[in-house]
């Protein structure tokens, strides 16, 4: 373990020897028992406690963050969620039993070991159990550090723009499904990703969309269903919505994100409101897809030292610390978002990008959409591996995709914040989906995407054939395109299997079974200025 705490650059000066309590029961308020395993450094009397609650299993040969945190000095209580890695009850999917956190609590402070100072950690699902935590008020709870996850699930991960995210929910049905099948056997879930990438494949294609997790997994997935049948606005959610825990939240709160992950506008969000909430927050937001962050240098780095400083009481840096891509540096700043100045690129005709505005008369851009061929995606916010910056070539050449693109930079382009799209567009049929991708071209030709986002129109069944203005929020960034490169937007209205494919006709999204064309017209001239606004730091022309 000393070799892991050298490579992160984390080595304590006292390492302590750790002792391991496997199959701890701890009674949740409504008498369920949930295991835990207990990690505690031998020699220490009642030191800080680290709480990590999952529904992931505990002790794999992957997951070293608790003997990292025992060797350094902490006690580490790594709980499973109920129905998970044989803590009873029953696992409902992102909904989290209060009486799991209710009863853990109360168990914790009858423990002699227990010294009344308690930290939380974790990524993803183990942070979004940190905003479930704070639905009551803990006292000795002093630092959150929590990675890629936001308080609220369905805007960021679910319906983003409205829009369903099917391949992240699907590809996350199948991590889960795997885990659970296998007895959180690390070997067997190896071995069952190499079918999984063809399953999952099928799944996102399979129609009606209410059989996609039976031919993904081969069985009825309950929380699967109630995420399709019920829209975004539908109560269903508030169980999975804690933002109105900001204010109990611990008096320090550490996140940390990336640019690639389909959570970070979420945690960006969090950020804002937890300061305005008065609480002490450090922000880190790297080069990474979801998850990718958690064993880097510099993340484990940044979160070990704000977890020291809270235990012990001292100072620790706050502000937001961001990489920078395209210019590969770390950047410290007050706060996030920086200073900018939000500034319109307009779309103009022959697939050109610039600052000066339309010419009167342009032809619009025109384009077909066959849900029955959806317009793919590469890299950007998948639940996969092959998340983040990929060469873009091979859509672009698509007759179902537009680009937009400036002639080469004269001069760097720094852009820090966040990035909106405006499209003046006219469909054949009312239920559409527009979608809006940033991409740098380099010299070679090769597009690597920056950013997207995607709006759903239409769902209401009104006719709407005239030019609708369509206003799209992408993925906020901080990126310097490089003297010589371009910058170029794509538009089309699909970006399968990220986002469900929109069938065109209507019909409910679990219970649709028709698949409807359409026909699209771009807008870009001075009457309907297409426009995309980047927001350029203070210096860039």
């Amino acid at each position: 373990m000393s070799v892991l705490s050298s490579l992160f650059g984390v080595r304590p000066a006292i390492r302590h020897p750790v002792r391991v309590r496997r199959n701890v029961e701890v009674p949740a308020a409504d008498g369920v028992r949930l295991l835990a395993t207990h990690y505690y450094p031998a020699e220490l009397a009642r030191p800080p406690l680290v709480l990590l609650r999952s529904p992931y299993g505990r002790g794999s040969a992957l997951d070293r963050l608790p003997k990292l945190l025992a060797e350094r000095g902490y006690q580490v209580l790594y709980q499973s969620l109920r129905g998970t890695a044989g803590s009873g009850g029953r696992f409902d999917g992102f909904v989290i039993d209060p009486a799991d956190a209710d009863g853990t609590m109360s168990w914790l402070r009858a423990q002699p070991w227990f010294g009344g100072v308690l930290a939380t950690w974790g990524a993803s699902y183990l942070g979004f159990a940190q905003w479930e935590l704070a639905s009551r008020d803990i006292p000795e709870w002093k630092i959150a550090v929590i990675q890629d996850a936001p308080s609220s699930f369905a805007e960021g991960f679910m319906y983003p723009g409205g829009a369903f995210a099917s391949g992240n929910a699907l590809g996350w049905v199948q991590l889960v499904d795997t885990m659970f099948g296998s007895g959180f056997s690390l070997t067997r879930q190896l071995l069952a990703t190499f079918a999984a990438r063809r399953r999952l494949r099928r799944a996102t294609l399979t129609l009606p969309l209410a059989e996609a997790d039976r031919a993904l997994t081969g069985h009825r997935v309950s929380w699967f269903q109630e995420w399709i049948t019920h829209g975004p606005e539908h109560e269903y959610w508030a169980r999975m919505d804690h933002r109105a825990n900001v204010e109990r939240m611990p008096p320090r709160v550490y996140l940390q994100g990336g640019w690639y992950d389909f959570f970070l506008p979420g945690v960006l969000d969090d950020h804002a409101s937890l300061l305005a909430a008065g609480r002490e927050v450090r922000l880190l937001v790297g080069p990474w897809g979801h998850g990718k962050g958690l064993y880097t240098r510099e993340g484990m780095q940044d979160a070990m030292a704000a977890l020291d400083a809270a235990m012990k009481g001292d100072a620790a840096p706050t502000g937001a610390r961001v990489f920078v891509t395209g210019a590969n540096r770390w950047l410290d700043l007050p706060r996030w978002p920086p200073a900018h100045q939000p500034t319109a690129w307009y779309l103009r005709a022959g697939g050109r990008l610039g600052r000066e505005e339309p010419s009167p008369g342009t032809a619009p851009g025109r384009y077909r959409y066959d849900p029955g061929d959806p317009t793919p995606t590469v890299g950007g916010t998948a639940v996969s591996m092959s998340s983040g910056p990929k060469d873009n070539r091979a859509i672009e050449a698509r007759q179902d995709v537009l680009t937009y693109t400036t002639a080469p930079l004269e001069a760097e382009v720094e852009v820090m914040g966040p990035v909106r799209v405006r499209l003046h567009a006219r469909s054949s049929i009312p239920h559409v989906d527009y979608v809006a991708r940033l991409c740098d071209v380099d010299p070679r030709g090769r597009s690597f995407n920056l950013c997207d986002g995607i709006i759903r129109l239409g769902q209401g069944g009104d006719i709407l054939t005239d030019v609708r203005t369509v206003d799209i929020a992408l993925w906020p960034l901080a990126h310097r395109f490089a003297r010589g490169h371009r910058i170029r937007l794509q538009v089309s209205s699909g970006a399968h299997p990220r986002y469900g494919r929109n069938p065109g006709t209507g019909e409910p999204l679990a219970t649709a079974r028709g698949l409807r064309a359409s026909d699209h017209e771009i807008f870009h001239d001075p009457d309907h200025p297409s426009a995309l606004w980047l927001p350029l730091t203070p210096g860039t022309r």
